[in-house]
């Protein structure tokens, strides 16, 4: 179904200071929140803070074991119990999309909002020894599947009075650099993809879409990026995670079509 919006995305209001924002408690209350890569770093930490405040979180990873061991932090913490649908994003495709969004119809009945975090960077290379399958491998898990999964949810995305899609873009996809190759293509494509859906959500005021550029954090990925790094002097993911239920939860109602920089 298309939605035809005005040509131009009309401004959006400032983005608060958020210093000091202090989310109440029951932020996320009788949402439904699907995180992509929810396995570790950013994406577990974002979980591990959806639920606490009140979200039943579905977990999506590829690898079950450790959506298994958030699935348990969850309820050690005392949250909603979450659900798990592990998806291999390099081999997906609409039929698997679909499947998904059937199934959060079907078992919870609803989607109130997406944080798309889920990542691959195999390491960084020159262009020139870079290959088309690693390219078509990277733009296929960074780009094309965050569209593709935002897609075959709509209909519950639309259904809900308040949902809000979060995409985790890199420093490297807004400002390109390099070595970072088709890594620094993708999130380049993810913040395109959000002004361009945030212009057709126009006439859906209840739905918004964002990035979010974390910028350096301690997680696996920046680990292999920059394995001489002192980690002590990076921030924990943990420390993100109230700009994530800013955007996630209902405190963002008005903005959409922004890019987030931490």
């Amino acid at each position: 179904m298309l939605w035809m919006g005005r040509l131009f995305m009309s401004e959006s209001p400032p983005i608060p200071d958020l210093t000091d924002y202090r989310p109440s408690r029951d932020l996320l209350r009788d949402r439904v929140i699907l995180v992509t890569g929810a396995g570790q770093g950013l994406g577990r930490a974002a979980a591990l803070a959806f639920a606490v405040h009140g979200a039943t979180v579905i977990l999506h990873g590829r690898n079950v074991g450790k959506l298994e061991q958030v699935y348990d932090d969850i309820e050690q913490a005392g949250g909603i119990q979450p659900a798990i649908f592990p998806l291999d994003l390099e081999n997906a495709g609409t039929k698997d999309f679909d499947a998904l969004a059937q199934a959060i119809k079907l078992q919870l009945g609803r989607l109130d909002g997406i944080l798309h975090n889920a990542a691959l960077l195999p390491g960084l290379s020159p262009l020139n020894n870079q290959t088309f399958e690693q390219w078509h491998v990277s733009l296929r898990v960074n780009l094309i599947s965050p569209f593709a999964l935002t897609r075959a949810c709509f209909p519950l995305l639309k259904a809900s009075a308040d949902a809000s899609v979060v995409m985790t873009s890199d420093t490297h996809g807004h400002t390109p650099a390099a070595y970072w190759g088709a890594f620094a293509v993708a999130k380049a494509g993810v913040e395109a993809l959000v002004k361009i859906q945030a212009q057709e959500w126009e006439m859906v005021p209840h739905l918004r879409i964002n990035t979010l550029i974390p910028g350096p954090v301690r997680s696996p990925q920046r680990a292999r990026t920059h394995p001489g790094e002192i980690k002590q002097t990076m921030r924990d993911p943990q420390d993100l995670t109230s700009l994530y239920l800013y955007l996630i939860g209902p405190d963002s109602r008005a903005v959409s079509g922004r890019t987030v920089f931490c």
